[in-house]
């Protein structure tokens, strides 16, 4: 049974779960020919198996192939197994479930595009062949000090900015009101231009509980 404590900070549910661990073993095979494994991303976007016990840069996975790969198929776990873990990246008969601490997309470099797009949000630590077009005016920022940017719809349209970039970003940020304390900013400055921030993804993150 997985029982729960719900709390609200920053405008955002947060659901803290009192019996985590699923009950799996890495490659199993439920049925004939099929392979389940199970993997973690934190909230720097590093890519794990669920059950490492030490998670940091030594024992995250960094093959940029296999990243590329897996972050390509990542997707929300449409099965009826593991819901614990809300996404799925499958390959061929191998069905590879993924649960967060925050977001599955985590935007860990702003990176110069080659044409005409200009600067690109990149993730999943495979540079500029994992990104999306950066959209300054669509970032936002609730009370948490988090900052969101949209991110491909298979996987929920929303993800999150590494807490070093997102460092980078705030400066840029402007308030009509007092501060950040109040409420999000209203204005983004980037490149000369003062961007009215859309605040488009505040439904999504209030309406999202981490996983």
């Amino acid at each position: 049974m997985d029982m729960a404590l719900v709390l609200r900070a920053g405008g955002r549910l947060l659901r803290l779960s009192l019996c985590r661990r699923a009950s799996y073993t890495q490659g199993q095979s439920p049925e004939p020919r099929i392979r389940e494994y199970f993997y973690y991303i934190d909230h720097q976007g590093q890519l794990f198996l669920d059950d490492t016990k030490v998670k940091n840069f030594i024992t995250c996975f960094k093959d940029k192939k296999f990243l590329v790969f897996f972050f390509k198929q990542l997707r929300k776990n449409g099965t009826e197994r593991y819901q614990e873990f809300p996404y799925l990246s499958p390959c061929g008969r191998e069905r590879n479930f993924v649960r967060c601490e925050d977001l599955p997309i985590v935007f860990t470099h702003l990176v110069r595009g080659d044409g005409p797009e200009g600067e690109l949000l990149s993730y999943g630590g495979a540079g500029d062949e994992l990104s999306v077009n950066f959209e300054p005016q669509r970032l936002f920022m609730p009370v948490n000090g988090r900052v969101y940017h949209p991110a491909p719809e298979r996987t929920g349209g929303v993800g999150l900015v590494k807490s070093a970039l997102a460092f980078e970003l705030s400066g840029h940020f402007e308030y009509t009101s007092s501060g950040p304390e109040t409420g999000p900013p209203s204005h983004f400055n980037w490149k000369g231009q003062r961007l009215r921030l859309s605040n488009e993804l505040a439904a999504h993150i209030q309406n999202e509980e981490p996983t």
